[in-house]
């Protein structure tokens, strides 16, 4: 029998699968519909999102929005856009930033929630862990090799991104063609994507 998607995000909200490693305790923040179009796999909330119980309701999340040339109505609408993270909660901070993804969750619920994202046109990858979870990625790969190759994920309907963190601000800075060649792209086929009535 074909699992549906509203009880499963019904159990994702409630795991408690990494309970004993989360310093905040578990609170998964994600957004999924049957009818989003554009799937945002990202790395794992930070600690504004978990206060808010929110996706990207922070300073990244506002440069996100500006990359893909969209305001918070339609970054919020789930009917649309599907944001999954690898893991679904704060993981916690080290000396570095944010700790990495629990490594329990994607391997737990990705395999049950993404085949139910039977609508998703483009899939944005967002961050290191991201790339390694969804594009296969090897972790040693440099984040700026992959993000360089674009073109070819893409015609996979795949897109490897940064992360829009305000850290890696010196990364944009280094990497321009990003803005120049990469956004536009993104833009128009963000745009494309969420306005495809087929």
């Amino acid at each position: 029998m074909a699992e549906s998607l509203d009880k499963l995000l019904v159990d994702i909200r409630a795991c408690r699968l990494c309970e004993a490693h989360l310093p905040l305790g578990p609170r998964p923040v994600l957004q999924a519909s049957s009818t989003s179009r554009l799937l945002i796999v990202s790395q794992a909330p930070g600690r504004k999102v978990h206060d808010t119980g929110t996706p990207f309701n922070d300073v990244s999340g506002e440069r996100l929005r500006a990359w893909l040339g969209i305001d918070r109505d339609a970054f919020y609408d789930a009917s649309r856009i599907a944001i999954v993270p690898m893991g679904f909660c704060f993981p916690g901070t080290g000396r570095g930033g944010d700790l990495p993804p629990r490594p329990e969750c994607a391997p737990t619920w990705h395999p049950r929630l993404l085949p139910l994202l039977r609508q998703v046109r483009l899939t944005l990858v967002i961050g290191q862990y991201a790339q390694a979870g969804v594009l296969g990625v090897p972790r040693g790969t440099r984040l700026t090799d992959t993000v360089q190759t674009w073109r070819d994920h893409l015609a996979h309907g795949r897109l490897p991104l940064p992360h829009p963190s305000p850290r890696n601000r010196l990364w944009l800075v280094r990497n321009p063609w990003f803005e120049t060649e990469l956004l536009p792209v993104l833009r128009e086929r963000v745009a494309a994507t969420l306005n495809d009535a087929g």
